[in-house]
């Protein structure tokens, strides 16, 4: 079948979940499909076979991100007649998606990784752009052919936002991990580079800078962390400069109080950031809202705990107990979701025996349950049942 796969992100310039998906997907189904993968040009961006680069037309500054990725996606529906089928990834390419529906009559299939409902705080970033993402999103999911939700609770909350969804379209495919380039590795020369102490246990965080990422309630939560820790924050990409002026003023705050606070605020290469989470006590993921999180399962992969907040598709990659520790996330009490972070993190460092249990349980159940050729399977049969006569 000749599949598009419609992007935002792509490699060389992947920043977050959804791109990493994308960039693993495609490797994948390339055996199985005749694959072109149409993505949003940067800036040093390279050429690459069976890669076509999209950018928006001239526009005046004030036109706002949502015009710019409309008139993106208005690029990719025109080099899509010769596709059996398009899959569109987030809502910078779903209108794409649902456009090529309409102009070539093929099945549109959309992989839901956010939710803009759930995400209100967009609007600092996008303004009135954000009334126009969530039309476009809302347009794409409830008419498209098949929905693919990346875990059970992306599932259900697609079906309570958009409740003209019909449930028989929605299909659960996980996010993946690649296990041969996420495992343990001995090298260290990262935690050199960042000035990491490696006789000291560390705490490590890698997301953007973003309210969904719960960055202001792991700084505040640090205050409580044990002094014999460290805690090393890969964290860039704010959505907003109110964002980045708040995270900036709890960092400086928790130095003021303690040592050991490590902030990485460029993109790492990826063998260096495994080479982190590999040597890290425990990986923390506090967000307080996260379809699944494919951090984590990095994390896993690489033997590592993980403290992670017990929301959206989270628990069905984290197992309390078992892979990790989930703590409780309330919006209307942030503080008791703060001092449970503390204290999950510091059980951990004063235990790495349980720590480095949890680890291997966790790389057990990434090299089971989520490598991307078993993903990439059930994507294609979706894509046989939408292309499937009736």
């Amino acid at each position: 079948m000749r599949v598009g796969l419609l992007t935002r992100e792509y490699p060389p310039h992947v920043y977050g979940g959804a791109g990493v998906h994308v960039e693993f997907l495609a490797r994948e189904l390339r055996a199985l499909t005749d694959l072109v993968v149409h993505a949003w040009d940067a800036p040093g961006t390279d050429a690459r076979p069976g890669v076509v680069r999209h950018r928006a037309a001239p526009l005046p500054e004030a036109a706002g991100e949502a015009l710019r990725a409309f008139s993106t996606g208005l690029g990719m529906t025109a080099a899509l007649a010769d596709r059996d089928l398009v899959h569109s990834h987030t809502w910078y390419t779903a209108l794409a998606g649902r456009l090529a529906q309409l102009q070539y009559g093929i099945p549109h299939v959309l992989t839901a990784h956010s939710l803009e409902p759930l995400r209100p705080w967009k609007a600092e970033q996008l303004g009135g752009g954000y009334a126009l993402s969530s039309w476009a999103e809302r347009t794409a999911v409830e008419t498209a052919d098949a929905v693919i939700a990346v875990s059970h609770g992306m599932r259900a909350d697609l079906l309570g936002c958009y409740p003209n969804l019909d449930p028989e379209r929605v299909h659960v495919v996980h996010n993946g991990i690649d296990t041969d380039l996420y495992r343990a590795s001995p090298d260290a020369g990262a935690l050199d580079r960042a000035g990491v102490d490696p006789d000291r246990p560390y705490v490590l965080f890698v997301g953007r800078v973003t309210r969904q990422k719960g960055v202001p309630h792991l700084l505040r939560a640090a205050r409580s962390l044990d002094p014999a820790a460290q805690l090393v924050l890969c964290a860039g990409a704010p959505d907003t400069p109110e964002l980045d002026a708040e995270f900036r003023a709890l960092v400086a705050e928790l130095r003021e109080a303690r040592d050991g606070v490590h902030w990485i605020p460029e993109p790492l290469p990826r063998p260096d950031v495994v080479q982190l989470l590999s040597h890290a006590r425990a990986f923390v993921c506090p967000s307080v809202y996260e379809p699944l999180g494919i951090v984590n399962l990095e994390a896993m992969a690489c033997g590592t705990a993980v403290v992670a907040s017990a929301v959206g598709g989270i628990p069905e990659v984290v197992r309390d107990g078992e892979t990790g520790l989930l703590v409780p996330y309330d919006p209307q009490d942030t503080a008791a979701f703060e001092q449970g972070l503390a204290r999950a993190l510091n059980s951990l460092v004063a235990d790495p025996r349980t720590a480095a249990a949890m680890g291997e349980a966790g790389r057990g159940v990434a090299v089971r349950d989520f490598g991307w050729d078993r993903i990439a399977r059930r994507t294609t049969e979706v894509y046989a049942h939408v292309l499937a006569p009736t």
